[in-house]
């Protein structure tokens, strides 16, 4: 028996060992463009297209002071607040009417429910682009072009079918003896739902906190279409304009604001990503 345990344990060692290696490949491969990025927002003109080296000769900071100058004379910070504030409020929109509509769905007892649920899911298979062009229209003849509300209002009406098929999913899995024992103590609907579902609902709500925020972050086509002044323009639409703004070929620079871009999404990611797991793991699996 003594002799048969390290021929035993030996294969499952190795096993290991080539699972973990077969990880870190694929993890290196995965980071390889993000390191690209970094190191070509420092290299010099010459290098960026000409050179296939990963690391630069040598570093040139310039192309960061030369993005934080940010273009048609906006700053860099200027247009890091605004795209903050449009992610903000599609954060807060979307947390706010997207949880009332779940709670209605999985909670509350109302005709037709059945089929308004399976009505909501069906938009999500309905294109972005089949709408663009009505809620166009609507937004113009309401005068919000050239503003944030198209890309703030809708999100507080509970459009994102998918975060609320991801609530309701969670909230199906609360136990209804929480609900009764507040509406013995005295609690409404909206009393129920803001002081015993909701805390409960964390981790779903910060899923769609997540993704609503790197979505909305990462927008261009929707920005490009309503917002037309300079001074209104987020990181994303800058981009496009700082590589049109420029006579030459300013790569390095372009390359610098989109490192400084992608930050906050990293940050915003790492605060929160245990919260994104555990809000998957609990909302994907219940039926």
């Amino acid at each position: 028996m003594t002799t048969a345990t390290p021929a035993v344990r030996k294969p499952v060692a190795w096993r290991r060992v080539a699972l973990y290696a077969g990880c870190l490949a694929a993890l290196l491969v995965m980071l390889y463009p993000l390191a690209w990025l970094l190191a070509t927002s420092l290299k010099p003109a010459d290098e960026v297209i000409a050179s296939l080296d990963l690391l630069p000769s040598s570093l040139e900071w310039s192309n960061y002071s030369t993005a934080l100058e940010g273009v048609n004379e906006v700053s860099v910070w200027r247009l890091l607040g605004n795209s903050l504030f449009i992610a903000g409020g599609a954060v807060i929109g979307n947390v706010l009417s997207c949880s009332l509509a779940a709670y209605a769905f999985a909670r509350l007892r109302f005709r037709f429910r059945g089929p308004l649920f399976a009505f909501m899911i069906a938009t999500i298979m309905l294109p972005h682009h089949a709408v663009l062009i009505p809620q166009y229209i609507l937004f113009n003849q309401l005068g919000m072009v050239n503003t944030y509300w198209p890309l703030i209002l809708p999100k507080f009406l509970a459009t994102e079918a998918f975060f609320v098929f991801l609530i309701v999913q969670f909230m199906r899995g609360l136990p209804r003896e929480l609900e009764e024992a507040a509406r013995i103590d005295g609690c409404g609907p909206f009393r129920s739902f803001f002081l015993v579902i909701l805390p409960l609902t964390r981790p779903a709500l910060i899923t769609t906190a997540i993704f609503t925020f790197i979505w909305t972050w990462n927008d261009f086509f929707t920005q490009l279409i309503y917002l037309f002044s300079p001074e209104k323009f987020t990181l994303t639409l800058a981009l496009r304009q700082f590589v049109d703004a420029s006579s030459q070929s300013a790569f390095g620079p372009m390359f610098a604001m989109s490192v400084i871009a992608l930050l906050p999404i990293v940050l915003f990611f790492l605060a929160f990503q245990r919260f994104l797991v555990e809000g998957m793991a609990n909302s994907g699996v219940k039926g």
